[in-house]
C-alpha cells in the first residue's frame, strides 16, 4: 500500500521539490498550501505523515498541529525558517514528532520521515484498557460503566487519555477549555482534575489514572483491561 505524506507548505516551489524527492522515495505526496484546507482534508482522508510548514495561511502550523492531534496521532514534521522557533515550540507542546529548519536538504528531510514511519510502524499496539472512549456518544465508561463527566471533564480526559503517558502543562490545558466560555486559571483546571478524580476513583478506587507531574501538570496513564 502506498504511503500517504501531506505536505502543507505555501511555497509552490519547495513543496513541489519536497514532494518529487517524496515520490522518488516511493511515497504518494499531496500537497496543500492552506491551513484550513489542510484540517478538512486531513479529517477527510488521513495520512500516515505530515510535512507541516509553521507559517502558513488560514491557520498556523502551530494551531493546525494541535487541532489534529485532538482526533490524531499522525506522525507530524514541524518545519519552520527559524531556528530559535525551535526552543519555542517545544515549550508549546505542539504534539509535534520533529522539527526542520528552513534551509534544509530534502533528501535529509526524507530520511527523517522514514524513520519516523519505521518507528510508528514497528511501535506495539497499545494494550486495551478497561477505560474506553467513545468520541461518538462523547462518553467515558470503565468496565462498561459511564462516567458522569462535564463536558470540559470529557474534554480535559480524553484529550489527555489519546497519548497516554505524555506530560500536558495546566497552560496547554487552559488552552484546551477555553472554547466553553469559562473564566479559567491554573485553579479551576486543578479543580476539574480533582472532580474527575473523584469520579474515577469512585469505579476504580486506589488507581492513580490521573497522575500529577510536579511543577508542569498532568498525564493520563490507562489501566490495562484485565
Amino acid at each position: 500500500m502506498a504511503t500517504d505524506l501531506l505536505i502543507v507548505e505555501d511555497e509552490p516551489d519547495l513543496a513541489a521539490i519536497v514532494a518529487d524527492y517524496a515520490t522518488a522515495a516511493g511515497y504518494t505526496p499531496r500537497v496543500i498550501g492552506d491551513g484550513h484546507e489542510a484540517l478538512v482534508a486531513i479529517k477527510a482522508r488521513a495520512p500516515d505523515l505530515i510535512l507541516l510548514d509553521l507559517m502558513i495561511p488560514g491557520l498556523d502550523g502551530i494551531a493546525l498541529c494541535r487541532a489534529v492531534r485532538e482526533f490524531s496521532d499522525v506522525p507530524i514534521i514541524m518545519v519552520t525558517a527559524r531556528v530559535e522557533e525551535i526552543d519555542r515550540l517545544l515549550g508549546l507542546e505542539t504534539g509535534a514528532d520533529d522539527y526542520v529548519c528552513k534551509p534544509f536538504s530534502p533528501r535529509e528531510l526524507i530520511a527523517r520521515v522514514g524513520v519516523i514511519l519505521r518507528r510508528v510502524r514497528r511501535a506495539p499496539a497499545a494494550p486495551a484498557s478497561i477505560i474506553e472512549i467513545d468520541d461518538t456518544a462523547r462518553d467515558v465508561r470503565i468496565r462498561g460503566q459511564s462516567l458522569d463527566l462535564t463536558p470540559t471533564e470529557y474534554l480535559l480526559f480524553s484529550t489527555m487519555a489519546r497519548r497516554p503517558g505524555t506530560i500536558w502543562s495546566r497552560a496547554r490545558l487552559l488552552e484546551l477549555v477555553r472554547p466553553d466560555a469559562l473564566a479559567v486559571g491554573d485553579r479551576t483546571i486543578d479543580s476539574h482534575i480533582k472532580n474527575l478524580r473523584r469520579k474515577i476513583d469512585a469505579q476504580l478506587p486506589g488507581v492513580e489514572v490521573v497522575e500529577s507531574v510536579y511543577g508542569v501538570g498532568y498525564r493520563v496513564e490507562l489501566p490495562p483491561a484485565s
